[in-house]
């Protein structure tokens, strides 16, 4: 069931949605990653929120693209107050190799000049 939470990009193909499905639960099932389940319980008492966008992808551990790979899970949360927060936790540990944080009131901001650029402000 936790699978079913798990995203993989929007512009994917639906074949290549179930590739990347298949790929991440041989990764469970061989003990690449944790469950989805652990992941988010360790999350919320850390960061305590609603989590809105849960991925789990691939990528390289340096930033040149380079070197082995590791499984992601890329989470978003908003907190109280309105901050969203985006977590990046390693899917073998547990850990939280990553984190931005935006406040809502940054948020706010940023949508009110998408929706004067738009024309859609008031």
């Amino acid at each position: 069931m936790c699978l079913l939470l798990l995203a993989f990009g929007s512009g994917i193909g639906m074949a290549d949605n179930e590739r990347d499905h298949d790929r991440a639960r041989q990764a469970l099932e061989a003990g690449e990653v944790l469950p989805l389940r652990t992941i988010l319980e360790r999350v919320e008492r850390e960061f305590p929120g609603q989590v809105v966008d849960v991925e789990l992808e691939r990528e390289h551990e340096n930033e040149h693209k380079s070197g082995p790979e590791r499984w992601v899970y890329k989470i978003k949360l908003l907190r109280n107050g309105g901050a969203l927060v985006r977590l990046k936790v390693d899917a073998r540990t547990g850990a939280v190799i990553g984190k931005k944080e935006r406040s809502g009131a940054e948020h706010e901001q940023r949508e009110h000049r998408r929706n004067d650029r738009d024309g859609g402000g008031s």
